[in-house]
């Protein structure tokens, strides 16, 4: 179920389907880097201004799924108008800026996006333009990334389906006063609640 906290700017509620925290695993494969599974943690944050805060960690995972290394972070901005035209300002730890344009798809939390502009630095690797597709799909954020270098026609290099994450003070502050059938729990100050 997608919520729409009441303190968000009334332009972003076409994006309340990315609130959150979420975390989940991908594949990362492109030419000249190593083949690996990964797992994600991603965070769509807002604080009453008109857009979405946006941080992304990624890392290599062994084959036990255990994390062995950084892959990526991003962070950046989202924004969508009246339109449902989505524009993205994401900086990249590699030493990329990019902006990306996209929309909404009509009738479902669905967003598509291609870079417009990309900067940079002498420490990136070649890098000349991307896509993405993100989705909300049964409960679940999926997303692919595409890529393109001047070697490497633009081509899937990265996806996932991340779940969301319970924020678990906000769900012990929905709790009713007095619990039912005797179960006891702590409330965040640290006095229980009795049933």
């Amino acid at each position: 179920m997608i919520e729409i906290p009441s303190d968000l700017n009334p332009s972003l509620v076409p994006l309340a389907f990315l609130l959150g925290r979420w975390e989940g695993a991908g594949v990362f494969d492109f030419p000249g880097a190593e083949k690996c599974n990964f797992g994600q943690e991603v965070v769509f944050a807002h604080d009453g201004r008109d857009f979405l805060e946006y941080t992304s960690h990624t890392w290599v995972l062994d084959s036990e799924g255990k994390q062995v290394r950084p892959l990526e972070t991003e962070t950046g901005f989202w924004r969508v108008d009246g339109e449902r035209k989505v524009e993205v300002v994401m900086t990249r730890d590699q030493g990329v800026v990019e902006i990306w344009y996209g929309e909404l798809a009509d009738q479902k939390p669905q967003i598509d996006l291609a870079t417009d502009a990309i900067a940079r630095t002498a420490a990136a690797g070649p890098y000349s333009g991307g896509k993405r597709l993100y989705g909300y799909v049964k409960g679940d954020l999926m997303w692919v990334g595409e890529k393109a270098t001047p070697e490497v026609a633009l081509r899937p290099y990265m996806s996932a389906q991340l779940k969301k994450v319970a924020d678990l003070k906000e769900w012990a502050e929905s709790l009713p006063d007095d619990m039912p059938d005797g179960v006891s729990f702590f409330r965040p100050d640290g006095t229980p609640y009795e049933g």
